[in-house]
C-alpha cells in the first residue's frame, strides 16, 4: 500500500490521524481508502474515522466491496455525507446488506457509535 501512497495507521496509537489527513488534503488532494471492519475479528460497529475525515475535508465517499458469495469486487455509489449520521449510515448499510466478506462470521454491521440505536430503547 505504501507504493500506492498509502499511509499506515497504528491502530494502538491513532492519535491525531483525522486532523493530519484533513490538513494534508488541504495541501494536496488525495483519496482515502478504508479497509472494512471484521477482517480480523468480529466487532460491535465500524470505526468513525472515515466519516469524520470525509466530513471535515468535504470529501465524497465511494463505497467499495469484495463479495465472497458472488466472487466479485468493485465500486458502488459515491455519496456525499450530509452530517445526519443515521441517514448516511442507512445508505451505507443498504449498499452492503447483500455483500459477504471473506469471513462472513466476522461481519460487523455498518453502524457508528454516534448513531442512535433503536434496540437500546
Amino acid at each position: 500500500m505504501r507504493l500506492l501512497g498509502g499511509i499506515p495507521v497504528d491502530r494502538d496509537n491513532p492519535g491525531r490521524l483525522v486532523e493530519t489527513l484533513v490538513e494534508r488534503q488541504s495541501r494536496r488532494p488525495f483519496s482515502v481508502v478504508v479497509t472494512p471492519e471484521g477482517t480480523r475479528r468480529r466487532g460491535t460497529g465500524w470505526k468513525s474515522g472515515f466519516y469524520r475525515i470525509a466530513r471535515a475535508a468535504n470529501l465524497p465517499v465511494t463505497l467499495g466491496y469484495v463479495d465472497r458469495d458472488t466472487m466479485t469486487c468493485g465500486l458502488g455509489p459515491t455519496i456525499t455525507l450530509t452530517g445526519d449520521v443515521a441517514a448516511d449510515m442507512d445508505v451505507i448499510r443498504a449498499f452492503y446488506s447483500d455483500k459477504s466478506g471473506l469471513r462472513p462470521a466476522n461481519r460487523t454491521e455498518p453502524r457508528l457509535a454516534q448513531e442512535p440505536r433503536d434496540d437500546l430503547a
